[in-house]
Order: C-alpha cells, then sequence, then structure tokens
C-alpha cells in the first residue's frame, strides 16, 4: 500500500525542498520505490534531482503522469514540476473543494504501485498545498529554528486541521521537523525548546543542523546523502529517515 507524505509549510526557506528530496533518498537507499513529486512552480526539487522542469503540467494537459515521470541515478523517481505561467495561473485557481477532491483522487489514482510518495509543496496554503495534504498520509512540517516558527506551525496546523475536516483519505499523523539548527546559539535551544513543550511528540527526535554540504549537494543536482553521506546533515537526514519509518 502506498503511503504519501506531505512536505509543507507556508513559510520559505524552512527546507521543505532539502527534507522532500533527503528523505526521498533515504527511504530508496533502504529499498523502497519511491517517487518525488514536485509540485512547487519554483522546481527547486526537480533542479536538486539535476531534472529539467516538465513543458507542461500534467495535472493541466491531461497527460497521465506516469508520462512525465522520470529515472534518477539514486534510485528516486521523480514527477517534474512545470514553471509554464498559464500551467501554474491554472492550478493556482483551483478554489471549489470540488475540484482539489478530483485533483486529489487523480494524483492518488496515477500513482498507485510505489511503496512511498514524497510531496514537495510550494510555500503556501493554496490548492496544491490542499491537494498534496489530502493526497497524504502524512504531513511533515519543516520548522526553522527561528522566532517566527511557532507561528508558522500554528498556521500551517489550522490549514491541516480544516482539510482534515473535508478530505478524501484519513492524514494519519503530523510531524514536525526543526531544521538550520546551530548547537552553538543559545537561541537555537530556546526555539527549540518553545516548539517542544507545545507540540510535544509531534516533533521529530531529531534535528537537521546547518551545513555547507547542503548548498553544494543542490548545485550538483545530488541528494545530500549522495554527494557528501559523511556530512552532519547526511547523518541528520538518515537518522530523520529511520525515525519515520519507525513511526510508520
Amino acid at each position: 500500500m502506498t503511503h504519501a507524505f506531505c512536505i509543507a509549510n507556508q513559510k520559505g526557506g524552512v527546507g521543505k525542498t532539502t527534507t522532500a528530496i533527503s528523505l526521498a533518498a533515504g527511504f530508496a537507499r533502504a529499498g523502497s520505490s519511491v517517487l518525488l513529486v514536485d509540485l512547487d512552480p519554483q522546481c527547486n526539487a526537480t533542479n536538486g534531482m539535476c531534472l529539467l522542469p516538465s513543458e507542461r503540467h500534467p495535472l493541466v494537459s491531461g497527460e497521465p503522469l506516469r508520462h512525465a515521470v522520470r529515472k534518477t541515478p539514486c534510485g528516486v523517481d521523480v514527477l517534474p514540476g512545470c514553471r509554464r505561467f498559464a500551467d501554474v495561473e491554472r492550478l493556482a485557481s483551483v478554489r471549489e473543494p470540488r475540484k482539489i477532491e478530483e485533483m486529489t483522487v487523480r494524483l492518488m489514482r496515477e500513482t498507485r504501485g510505489y511503496d512511498h510518495i514524497f510531496i514537495d509543496c510550494p510555500p503556501s496554503v493554496g490548492p496544491l498545498t490542499q491537494a498534496a495534504l489530502a493526497w497524504s498520509n502524512e504531513a511533515l512540517i519543516p520548522a526553522q529554528c527561528e522566532y517566527y516558527a511557532m507561528e508558522g506551525l500554528v498556521q500551517m496546523l489550522e490549514v491541516i486541521a480544516a482539510v482534515r475536516r473535508r478530505k478524501v483519505k484519513t492524514l494519519e499523523y503530523v510531524g514536525i521537523v526543526l531544521t538550520m539548527c546551530d548547537g552553538s546559539l543559545e537561541l537555537t535551544h530556546e526555539i527549540e525548546e518553545d516548539v517542544r513543550s507545545k507540540f510535544c511528540d509531534a516533533v521529530f527526535r531529531t534535528t537537521i543542523p546547518r551545513d555547507v554540504s547542503f548548498t553544494e549537494a543542490a548545485s550538483h543536482g545530488t541528494p545530500i546523502i549522495e554527494y557528501a553521506p559523511r556530512s552532519r546533515g547526511a547523518r541528520a537526514y538518515i537518522e530523520l529517515s529511520l525515525e519515520v519509518l519507525d513511526r510508520g
């Protein structure tokens, strides 16, 4: 049975794409058949896997999703994003719950057969993010260790609660991943303590450190687990992959 993870936060620059790519690569290394779906018009997950964006978005063109899927050397299949303005506008204009549900049903129907799916969402709570949440079994929220993290988490959880009330399948679990943590800063410890005290077991034990290897891996279009397997960032995402698997 396919298990889908929605990687979402309405704030940009918190590590959504890095988390989606790294977990997808970690699960593939563990032997799972994995699909990484790039729903962000910026197409960073597509570029981060050394692929080109699609000329047309299959959700708009009507092309079967399997025809748009691309293979990668690390064993992760990728459904690339699309930057075509007309397609992005058309997807962004989907507002009615019925239309979002239709999009969700199609995504679910056409991606059967994978063990795990990781969905990289745009930094918004718009229709693409709502469809991804409705498509998923779990929502993973990367949260940067900074003062506005709490506000962003509360807003994101409100959106998840609203989707849960009208979604196609059960969103079983919500997990929070603390990213860009600098253990040398007192601020990092304060933010981590605040988030853990408020959200308790929803926060993963594993935290993701700041690591220049993330930028280097992205510039090479390779997951950090493959590019720099001995780096702090790679070790953290391997530990997070194991923790996510254990929770499942």
